[in-house]
């Protein structure tokens, strides 16, 4: 459940931290088409180490490794998976290329997963919501989505609870087959599903008891507003799109194979 905490906003006063949600928006989409476009380790590498800089400027270290832990299972999965495919149509056989296709797919999910990890440790639910109503979206949809962002989390940790209390019990949950191992869990989720309905049925009376929905037209208390700051990540944004996209259709990137 850790990969979860890099969707928890943490309440930190940094640089980061108080850039404009829709800026970092950007950046975050930016970087998720640069990783679309490169299929090689060298530059997906670089992305990687882009982000590093972000995270320690946010102090947000731990959160950010504990996702990026929580994402090893699947990351394992998708490069396991690469390379049983290229191993069974390829004959049986397997290349040192074939090893770094699926390095550097493994290693686009982490990027994308990182940089995801550092928008949410860094924005706060609120001004996401205020940023979308901004950028004309339905606040019924704004109020969806963070409110999702919200609870995701929270759930996380609870059913992270409710595990540890049935293995308390007696409860074995990682013992057995596979068709074992999914009856164990049963235990799990009928509590979750019961207390994510009572938080639901909770939150539909708080919005009833507030009006909610009786106005189209809503105001905010703050409003957001560019700095300085959110022009420079515009800037550099920008930068790294150009670079990214000029890299693709006119450098020829070698591999790691070629440089050994």
């Amino acid at each position: 459940m850790s990969v979860f905490d890099g969707l928890r906003f943490r309440k930190v006063y940094s640089p980061i931290h108080n850039l404009d949600p829709r800026i970092k928006f950007v950046y975050v989409i930016a970087i998720f088409v640069v990783a679309i476009l490169f299929y090689q380790i060298i530059p997906l590498l670089i992305l990687f180490l882009m982000q590093i800089p972000f995270v320690l400027l946010a102090r947000v270290q731990r959160q950010w490794l504990r996702s990026l832990r929580g994402a090893a299972f699947l990351a394992t999965f998708i490069f396991l998976v690469n390379i049983g495919t290229t191993f069974l149509t390829k004959g049986y056989t397997l290349a040192p290329a074939d090893i770094e296709g699926a390095t550097a797919l493994t290693l686009r999910f982490v990027v994308l997963v990182e940089s995801f990890s550092v928008f949410f440790l860094t924005t706060s639910p609120d001004h996401l919501g205020l940023a979308l109503e901004e950028s004309r979206v339905p606040y019924e949809f704004a109020f969806a989505f963070t409110t999702a962002v919200r609870f995701v989390p929270v759930l996380a940790e609870e059913a992270q609870t409710i595990m540890d209390a049935q293995k308390a019990r007696g409860l074995e949950l990682e013992k057995g087959g596979l068709l074992k191992r999914i009856r164990n869990y049963v235990p799990v989720l009928i509590p979750l599903i019961v207390s994510a309905i009572r938080r639901s049925l909770e939150l539909a009376e708080a919005m009833e008891s507030r009006a909610w929905g009786a106005t189209k037209k809503r105001t905010n208390l703050y409003l957001l507003k560019l700095h300085r700051g959110d022009y420079g990540l515009l800037a550099i944004t920008v930068g790294i799109l150009a670079i990214a996209v000029y890299v693709h259709f006119y450098v020829s990137i070698p591999t790691i194979t070629q440089l050994v």
